[in-house]
């Protein structure tokens, strides 16, 4: 990967917590218990013309490890 791109990230990410400091602490309150294989995660989107678009997973191991080594680097920071 670019290092100059995962620079890049990092600042967005900064600026995206600052834009929606709500975010991180509900991910951090349902990573334990929404985070489990079999769980299912909605997103859903609603347009400024009230337009929906939804969509959904169903939890895998693979993503729980994926999550988890997320929470491990927010918590090296």
């Amino acid at each position: 990967m670019n290092p100059m791109a995962i620079m890049q990230l990092a600042q967005r990410w900064s600026v995206f917590q600052s834009d929606h400091p709500k975010f991180v602490p509900f991910v951090n309150a349902a990573k334990d218990f929404v985070m489990k294989e079999g769980s299912i995660l909605e997103l859903k989107v609603t347009d400024p013309d009230g337009k929906i678009v939804t969509t959904n997973i169903r939890v895998t191991a693979n993503d729980v490890e994926t999550f988890r080594m997320l929470a491990d680097l927010k918590d090296a920071e």
